[in-house]
């Protein structure tokens, strides 16, 4: 696929991600030169997933936090989708910050997700495989904002009677997965925050209490031990309460009974505050970055200023300017190490549905 053009304008790079039904690649929009995203389903499949997911960001376009499409239709045997590349998944950085996350940075990390569903919700969506994998960093200036990504899964939801209007049967994330979801249910609003609070508890503690059980594929011994976990259980856990009351909450929702976001959010603001912690928007993962980059640089100056007396002994001075060449490089590549991100991981998920035609307007 590499060098192939799109549309007269993308091409196609290197592959980044690939999953049930299409590849994802990097790519370069040779009119303006930024680098895109480009996802491909091969339309041969009849599936028609990329066409679906096209639909759902079409209807929540201009939303912070969603990726901005750049192009879509067909070429050649493919359906196409190009937008925004984006940074690391929340799955790729708590792997880079050593499989565990600070309370701070869980609680921003909460604050921006909540909004997310609320804002995809009030558009009449669930997205129905929330899990750390399908939330991105942004990149450049957008580097402090989470991204949704991969509406495969996803249903439309009327927000007015509380009704979905199609049947599509879940083939989601068991790990993550709501209660309701194992047992069969249908789903709605509050199902999409009960798996977000799932991977908040993972952040915390590095894994979930069901994760060797999943490993193993019985989906039916997961579903056992999630029934098991209370929020009194939670409190029993290293997790600040309000952590089981965000559970409690969620699971206690009716079906199409709206879930209260702003309390949700008041909950972990709070608990921010009372913390002492400072909204900087600092996260784990940046300050590991500047701390590497620190060391580095250290080590540079450290290595220069060995060095330099061996090649000018006459002249111990120039030991000094090197010093201060290095101290100068810090700086620059501080700023550089602010506005680098890594490329996106998207990772394309199975679905399965019973109608594929898009919303009704």
């Amino acid at each position: 696929m590499k060098d192939i053009l799109i549309a007269g304008r993308y091409r196609v790079d290197r592959k980044i991600g690939q999953g049930g039904f299409g590849l994802v690649y990097s790519g370069t929009d040779l009119q303006s030169g930024e680098e895109v995203a480009i996802k491909l389903e091969y339309m041969g499949n009849g599936r028609e997933s990329l066409k679906w997911e096209q639909s759902v960001y079409e209807e929540l376009s201009g939303g912070v936090g969603i990726p901005r499409v750049r192009f879509s239709g067909s070429e050649g045997e493919y359906y196409v989708l190009v937008y925004d590349i984006l940074g690391p998944s929340l799955e790729d950085l708590f792997n880079y910050c050593g499989r565990r996350f600070s309370l701070k940075t869980i609680l921003l990390i909460a604050d921006q997700t909540i909004s997310r569903l609320q804002y995809i919700h009030s558009k009449g969506w669930l997205h129905r495989d929330i899990k750390p994998d399908h939330f991105l960093s942004g990149t450049g200036r957008q580097g402090n904002t989470l991204y949704t990504i991969d509406f495969g899964l996803a249903t439309d939801f009327d927000p007015a009677h509380g009704q979905s209007l199609k049947c599509r049967p879940h083939q989601g994330t068991t790990l993550f997965a709501s209660l309701n979801n194992h047992r069969g249910h249908q789903q709605s609003w509050g199902e999409d925050l009960e798996s977000l609070g799932y991977a908040f508890v993972y952040f915390a503690s590095g894994s979930l209490p069901w994760q060797d059980v999943d490993a193993h594929g019985s989906k039916e011994m997961v579903k056992e031990l999630k029934e098991e976990l209370s929020g009194e259980k939670l409190r029993e856990a290293i997790l600040p309460p309000e952590f089981a009351t965000y559970i409690d909450h969620t699971r206690t929702l009716g079906f199409g009974n709206r879930p209260d976001y702003s309390y949700l959010r008041r909950l972990f603001r709070r608990l921010f505050v009372r913390k002492g912690f400072k909204h900087d928007n600092v996260f784990d993962w940046t300050e590991k970055r500047f701390h590497q980059l620190r060391q580095s640089t250290v080590n540079q100056s450290v290595s220069s200023t060995e060095e330099t007396p061996q090649r000018h002994a006459s002249k111990p001075r120039r030991s000094g300017r090197n010093v201060r060449k290095g101290g100068h490089g810090a700086a620059a590549s501080a700023k550089a190490v602010t506005d680098a991100r890594p490329h996106a991981d998207h990772r394309v998920v199975k679905r399965s549905r019973c109608a594929a035609r898009k919303k009704p307007m």
